[in-house]
C-alpha cells in the first residue's frame, strides 16, 4: 500500500487588523457617599416600614398610601441592596 503524503502546515500569524489589548486601571474602593446613601436607603426603607406599621393609622400621608406603603418602603431597600452590586 502506497504511503500517503503529509502535508506541511503553515505557522499561524495573527490578524493584524486586531487591537493591541489596552491595561484597564483596577478600580478603587468606593466614595464614601456612595457607601452612605446605600446604607440610608436600606435603613430609610427599614424606618418607612417600622412607622407605617407603629404609626400609619396616625399619619395622614400614610393612611392616604394605604397599601403602597409596602411598595415604598421595600423599594427604598432593595434600591439600597442592589447598590451594594457595585460597591468595592
Amino acid at each position: 500500500m502506497p504511503k500517503s503524503k503529509v502535508r506541511k502546515k503553515t505557522a499561524y500569524t495573527p490578524p493584524t487588523d486586531r487591537r493591541t489589548p489596552v491595561k484597564v486601571r483596577a478600580a478603587g474602593p468606593s466614595h464614601p457617599i456612595y457607601k452612605g446613601v446605600m446604607f440610608g436607603l436600606m435603613l430609610l426603607g427599614l424606618v418607612w416600614l417600622v412607622v407605617n406599621y407603629i404609626a400609619g393609622d396616625k399619619i395622614p400621608f400614610m393612611m392616604e398610601l394605604g397599601n403602597w406603603n409596602f411598595a415604598i418602603g421595600f423599594a427604598l431597600m432593595i434600591s439600597g441592596l442592589l447598590m451594594t452590586m457595585r460597591w468595592r
